[in-house]
């Protein structure tokens, strides 16, 4: 029966379990180890598999996110730039429905604050009746609580009230109802031993209360909703003043908007592109990433089903119905090995159960020294002191219990691989996505600063031109004055001038007239002449009257060339300062778009800005809570001694030493 049972293993097991046999290792025996040797490699299978799909799914993971991101950013992008290029069109289109668009905001604006005002008023109302009911019902049951706690004889008139207030729950007046009808000496309802004094005063104390709260909370509603209708109102109150600032001095450049939406396009298609590809990607990696989850999955069910099966079968044969008979029926031949025959020997040399203890406790604690092992110490020590069957139970209790570690430290390490790698990604990530935005953070910081220098410049300049204006304008004035004063007092002067020479011309023309007669008369009277000692007629100074009027006409042409000359250059004045006005108004135009321009981009920089510094506060929150994980996960997982290939092999160890200690104490031949 034996050697046919010993015949049927060697042609189920091969030549290796037929040669273990031989060598004096039952059937059973062998089987088991072959089972152990299997469970052994299928944890190590199935634990290289997780380590290796948490590898897998950390880089599926970091690709999807990382693409995803990608993909938001792009369509974010792409609707940003869908935005700019309809806006860029549309600017080109309606510059000259501006005006009208921004007049029909400011109607817009007015009829909802008029619609707001109209709304606020009916709120407020209704927050008027609500308050006036709620606290005419607070003073009703404050005054009933009063009347009850006295025992005053008004008690039914103040219940009365209470009954009567609006806000009075049913159940508070059907209790009240009673408490009358009892006070009143009336049949009360079946549930009246209820509604004592003390039940009613409580009740219309808990009902205050409650009104209290309803008020005060309908009062924060009202200041809320008063405090909204404000900044609402004043929102369009600023936005009816602006359009119609604005409307009265709108003016934009249609080349630079057509300009930006032609780069706005080549942006986009190039955006779309690039998220196009990211989708492509990403599509392509949830598909893989999706197969290798499900194969894993698979491969993982199969294998601990294996595993599971494995354990079934081999405390099957462990157990007494099989290891007991077999140990007992089937062959069992002398080991052909040096270390075989040892132990053969040592076997046979001991015969009684002492010397068995002794030899397998020297076996036990010479592999302690070897494996510094203090399981393998302690069961040195015990093998010598407690009973036979105890110590047996110990070394079987002992190989099974660092069986279950071996086992939970495997999946432990299963874990912290997973996640020690996982962690890993996400802080390099993290890390790498919070210099990223530090250093967007830092770029869009310096625009800031530089477009507010640049609106500070212009504004600036356009106050110093405005000045220079102003200046202009006012020397403008007094130039204009003083040559308009001047060509007036040319003008008089050479009307003076002229007078002044028709006087002198016509008077010492009638002398010179009057000198010819006196003249003529001499002829007659010459003879009476000499006799006489009468002295000629005076004719005036006619004879220095010439250079007079001479100096007089040089004066009227000095006059008449100061009217030329001032008329001129107050004509060329006039000119220059017309066309500075112009030059200075188109400049002063000019600057105010630019500003206007600087302003809205330093406005969407500071909004990008506060967005980049929020996603790098939650980014760094995120990262500081992946290091806070990973110091956590170091001082579970981080291997500081021995490594976990280390703990692995030397358990192994341990396990094989208490098996051959077992053998020994069974009095079998070793299998190693």
């Amino acid at each position: 029966m034996s050697r046919r049972l010993l015949g049927l293993f060697c042609v189920a097991s091969g030549l290796a379990a037929c040669d273990a046999a031989v060598a004096g290792v039952t059937p059973v025996q062998k089987v088991i180890q072959l089972l152990d040797g299997m469970l052994a490699k299928g944890k190590e299978e199935k634990h290289a598999e997780e380590v290796e799909f948490a590898k897998f799914q950390a880089w599926c993971d970091s690709t999807r996110k990382a693409t995803t991101k990608s993909i938001e950013e792009g369509a974010a992008q792409i609707t940003q730039l869908d935005a700019d290029i309809a806006k860029s069109e549309s600017d080109a289109e309606v510059l000259g429905q501006e005006i009208d668009e921004l007049e029909g905001k400011s109607a817009q604006a007015k009829y909802e604050a008029a619609s707001a005002k109209a709304l606020r008023e009916k709120e407020n109302g209704d927050y008027m009746a609500q308050h006036q009911d709620l606290s005419e019902s607070i003073d009703a049951c404050e005054k009933a609580v009063s009347v009850l706690k006295s025992k005053g004889a008004d008690v039914p008139q103040s219940l009365a009230q209470v009954r009567s207030s609006p806000k009075i729950p049913a159940h508070a007046i059907e209790v009240i109802e009673s408490f009358l009808a009892m006070k009143a000496g009336q049949e009360p309802k079946a549930n009246a031993y209820e509604f004592q004094s003390g039940g009613v005063v409580e009740m219309l104390e808990k009902l205050t209360g409650k009104f209290k709260d309803q008020r005060l909370a309908l009062q924060k509603a009202e200041m809320n909703a008063k405090s909204n209708y404000e900044m609402l109102l004043q929102q369009l109150t600023d936005n009816i003043r602006t359009d119609e600032s604005r409307s009265s001095e709108k003016s934009a450049s249609k080349a630079g908007t057509l300009s930006d939406a032609a780069n706005f396009k080549g942006d986009l298609e190039v955006t779309e592109k690039i998220k196009a590809e990211d989708e492509k990607t990403l599509s392509d990696t949830k598909a893989s990433c999706n197969a290798k989850s499900v194969e894993f999955e698979q491969n993982q069910v199969t294998r601990a089903e294996e595993i599971k099966a494995i354990k079934n079968a081999m405390e099957i044969l462990s157990s007494d119905a099989v290891s007991g008979n077999s140990e007992t029926h089937l062959p069992s031949l002398p080991q052909v090995n040096a270390k075989g025959r040892a132990l053969a020997q040592l076997r046979s040399s001991v015969q009684n159960d002492g010397d068995v203890r002794q030899k397998a406790a020297a076996y036990l604690q010479g592999r302690a020294k070897d494996l510094g092992s203090r399981y393998l110490s302690v069961m040195a020590s015990r093998v010598t002191e407690d009973p036979f069957g105890k110590v047996k139970k110990m070394l079987k209790d002992l190989i099974v219990k660092l069986m279950e570690e071996a086992n939970s430290e495997a999946d432990h390490h299963a874990y912290c691989t997973s996640e020690l790698a996982t962690n890993k990604m996400t802080r390099e990530d993290k890390s790498s996505e919070a210099e990223k935005l530090s250093a967007d953070a830092d770029q869009l910081t310096a625009t800031e600063a530089q477009l507010a220098s640049e609106i500070t410049e212009l504004s600036d300049a356009m106050a110093e031109l405005q000045g220079a204006r102003a200046e202009a304008t006012k020397n403008r004035g007094e130039e204009k004055a003083t040559n308009t004063k001047t060509i007036a007092d040319s003008k008089e002067a050479q009307v003076a001038v002229e007078q002044a020479i028709a006087v002198l011309r016509e008077f010492y023309g009638k002398e010179t007239d009057a000198s010819s007669l006196l003249q003529a008369g001499k002829t007659g009277a010459a003879a009476t002449a000499k006799r006489s000692t009468h002295r000629e007629p005076y004719t005036g100074m006619g004879s220095s009257s010439g250079g007079i009027l001479g100096l007089l006409d040089v004066i009227l042409s000095d006059f008449a060339r100061l009217e030329t000359e001032t008329s001129s250059s107050e004509d060329q004045a006039q000119s220059a300062y017309e066309k500075y006005m112009n030059e200075s108004d188109e400049d002063l135009a000019v600057k105010g778009t630019t500003v206007e321009h600087k302003a809205s981009k330093k406005q969407q920089t500071e909004e990008s800005l506060r967005s980049t510094q929020k996603e790098l506060s939650l980014t760094q929150q995120e990262l500081d809570a992946a290091l806070s994980y990973y110091d956590k996960l170091k001082a579970d997982c981080v291997d500081n001694n021995l490594s976990y290939e280390d703990r692995v092999s030397m358990r192994k160890d341990e396990i094989q030493s208490l098996k051959e200690a077992m053998r020994i104490l069974n009095g079998e031949e070793s299998l190693v």
